[in-house]
């Protein structure tokens, strides 16, 4: 059964060298969100070709012009990168972390131009922003992440430093789906119940997760109204990386960021 797709999207971004990010961008006043594919990058296979994971066992080198090509593309002049580690855990950020990022799986900023970024091969890159208060937010949430609540400490965090939920928009990014996403019945068991929206079960009826379904319930929970879907299911799509499809893969990215 083909996953359901609800992609909000203008044309493409362009950079300040004039070249144009070739994928969907999300504009919401002066914000902007993207999700990049597998494409338009110099990586060698397996992870052909713009793969923006630097842990996963590619050339750094390719992986460093594979950032800097999509930043420029994207028109964003800096980028915030994490050690992503399915915690719960957020940072505000002012600049990128250098070359040790530290442990977190969230991050926001008011800060035009700096890019926040989120490394995904079937966790969900989850974006939120207000632009009325000038705020951004990435989180990474996975199912040990939503399981722990990533996403609400995100909007809590943003809320802290003047953001109001009810103006939030938020978009979640392609992810394995609760069709595709096989677990253990007692995996299944124990996420339902801290997030009951997760209760899934796959296509060929075994036990799954939807994490999507679980993060958009987070979301509204927390006063989350305006919540928008890239519903890709990374598992079908070839486009996208897949960890559970290739095992030895890639990582493509979700981009969050005040237009300046």
């Amino acid at each position: 059964m083909p996953c359901r797709t609800d992609r909000v999207v203008t044309a493409g971004a362009a950079g300040p060298s004039g070249a144009e990010y070739a994928g969907p961008v999300i504009a919401i006043e002066r914000v902007r969100m993207a999700f990049t594919d597998r494409h338009g990058g110099v990586s060698a296979e397996p992870y052909g070709s713009r793969n923006l994971g630097g842990a996963v066992g590619d050339d750094p080198a390719a992986v460093a012009e594979n950032r800097a090509k999509t930043a420029a593309e994207l028109g964003v002049g800096q980028v915030v990168f994490m050690r992503q580690v399915h915690s719960a855990d957020v940072a505000y950020v002012t600049e990128p972390f250098g070359a040790e990022p530290p442990a977190l799986d969230a991050v926001l900023t008011d800060r035009p131009g700096l890019g926040l970024a989120v490394l995904v091969a079937d966790c969900a890159p989850v974006l939120v922003a207000d632009p009325v208060a000038g705020l951004v937010g990435a989180a990474h949430s996975g199912r040990p992440g939503t399981e722990a609540g990533v996403v609400t400490a995100l909007v809590e965090a943003m809320a802290a430093r003047g953001g109001d939920p009810a103006r939030m928009a938020a978009a979640i990014g392609p992810c394995a789906c609760g069709r595709c996403y096989e677990v253990p019945a007692d995996l299944r068991e124990r996420v339902a119940g801290r997030v009951p929206e997760t209760w899934s079960t796959t296509s060929w009826g075994t036990p799954a997760l939807d994490i999507r379904a679980g993060i958009a319930a987070q979301l509204e929970r927390a006063g989350v109204a305006d919540i928008r879907h890239d519903g890709r299911c990374t598992i079908e799509t070839p486009d996208l990386y897949s960890y559970r499809r290739e095992q030895r893969t890639g990582r493509f990215a979700g981009y969050v960021w005040i237009d300046d």
